[in-house]
């Protein structure tokens, strides 16, 4: 099946830009999520979604190895140009099957990607799969309650409990970009996961690290006061 295209492919420079210093990515969401992943090295890891490669470098100066895939044929060629040509990458969709075999991996890194999907349960099924047993689903989502508490604000009151999907336009580098999310209830979540044969080790609300208090000096007490991101360690059972 032909791969389709992604939004991102349209602002794939733009983003890449915008990830390597925001607050929200270079000093939260990375940061948090390779302090979940603790010490890797040797560890086979897959970078499910891996944008430009940022978490992908990281974990390889950690001495992982890595293999990384993305949507977007954009952001996998920046991921490329970062990365160099002898890198693992791979043009792949998590809605479909992965092109990994069984037991391949000893953790999987999902940041910020399961939240684009409607359905979670032929992903994580894909992801139980390529995982070795006891190995480790490392995930990040946005934080329902915070979604949900921020569409309300904004005027509309959508029930917390019912999964609903909308755009969101963020200006990066100057320029106007459309994403569109799904949002679920936490339960519904742990439920997925615990389905698909996982079992919850930690669920985790981190702060931003403190460097950003100087870098990002007027968002930092929002950010450092509720969560945008919520984590998960997930063990395949």
């Amino acid at each position: 099946m032909a791969q389709e295209a992604s939004e991102y492919d349209g602002f794939a420079e733009t983003y890449a830009v915008e990830n390597e210093t925001s607050l929200m990515n270079a000093y939260y969401e990375r940061p948090a999520a390779l302090a979940l992943a603790g010490d890797v090295a040797e560890r086979r890891i897959l970078d499910a979604g891996c944008g430009s490669g940022p978490l992908f470098a990281a974990l390889r100066d950690r001495g992982a190895l890595v293999t990384g895939f993305d949507r977007s044929a954009g952001m996998v060629a920046q991921a490329r140009q970062r990365l160099g040509d002898d890198a693992d990458l791979r043009v792949a969709d998590l809605a479909h099957p992965l092109p990994f075999p069984d037991d391949a991996f000893d953790d999987v890194m999902a940041s910020l990607v399961l939240h684009y999907l409607e359905d979670w349960t032929p992903t994580l099924a894909e992801l139980r799969r390529v995982l070795k047993t006891g190995g480790r689903l490392i995930a990040s989502v946005n934080h329902p309650m915070m979604v949900n508490l921020t569409h309300r604000q904004e005027g509309p009151r959508p029930d917390y409990f019912e999964r609903y999907t909308w755009t969101d336009e963020f200006v990066l580098q100057g320029r106007t970009c459309s994403m569109t999310f799904w949002n679920k209830p936490l339960h519904a979540m742990t439920d997925a996961f615990t389905a698909a044969g996982f079992r919850i080790a930690v669920i985790d609300e981190p702060h931003p690290v403190p460097e950003a208090r100087e870098v990002y000096p007027e968002d930092f007490p929002i950010l450092d006061t509720f969560p945008t991101f919520l984590f998960f360690v997930l063990e395949a059972a």
